[in-house]
């Protein structure tokens, strides 16, 4: 009992510490290697702000495909971007996420628009046009954001950073758990195959390619449970404080 109360205290102290520094804490990494879990624990923990920036693009997805536009085609993409908004009003457990008004919540979801989404974010323009879109979020700090280039393109300023990575084939299996929960399983070696397209594609594009920073923390989750990393991190921002 005393070691649970003890603990408890100090997750107390570890909040009030964290909400006095506001400190901007980035979680980048490949698809599938648990940055949303653990960027969910994290920012409860330190009673942050959750940005999840991958649902920025998912967003712009799920509008090209609402607009019946062509993800390969990169100028008609280009020109949707003049008539579309996206907000994110962000929050420790769920953002509302708007489409020009429109909260298009769990919609952005699904197989196809995360093909979508993967296209489109490789154009530089719609890169552009997300930043400050997400900076803004973090304008005030107090927040755990976790995406692809957070750490090296939108807040390199940040005073933690981290970069998660897995195997390639544990990566596919979390995500295929996470599609059938979600009733829309298909097959592990597609999910595979779609993991390795876009780790190509996110590592090969000119601007923020996929990569840690410098100054990053790398943490390989391959066999680690989600509390062990999320202890990890936390004892690493402890000593920020």
């Amino acid at each position: 009992m005393t070691r649970t109360i003890i603990h408890s205290r100090r997750r107390d102290e570890l909040k009030e510490w964290a909400s006095t520094w506001a400190l901007i804490v980035t979680i980048d990494g490949p698809a599938g290697a648990g940055k949303s879990t653990v960027a969910k624990l994290l920012a409860s923990r330190l009673g942050y702000l959750y940005l999840d920036s991958g649902a920025l693009y998912r967003a712009l997805a799920w509008k090209v495909r609402a607009a019946g536009v062509d993800p390969a085609d990169q100028r008609t993409v280009g020109s949707l971007l003049a008539t579309t908004s996206v907000a994110m009003e962000p929050s420790s457990d769920r953002a509302r996420l708007l489409v020009d008004g429109q909260d298009i919540g769990e919609q952005i979801r699904t197989p196809e628009i995360s093909r979508i989404a993967s296209v489109v974010s490789g154009y530089p323009e719609v890169r552009e046009w997300l930043l400050p879109v997400q900076r803004q979020v973090g304008a005030s700090g107090g927040i755990v954001a976790e995406g692809r280039d957070l750490g090296t393109k939108v807040f390199p300023e940040a005073q933690v950073k981290f970069f998660l990575d897995a195997d390639v084939h544990i990566r596919a299996q979390r995500r295929h758990r996470e599609a059938a929960a979600a009733g829309q399983a298909g097959e592990l070696e597609q999910t595979q195959r779609d993991i390795q397209v876009r780790d190509t594609r996110d590592r090969a594009r000119i601007q923020a390619p996929l990569l840690a920073a410098p100054d990053a923390c790398v943490i390989d989750t391959s066999r680690m449970s989600v509390e062990a990393v999320v202890e990890d991190m936390v004892a690493r921002i402890a000593t920020k404080l």
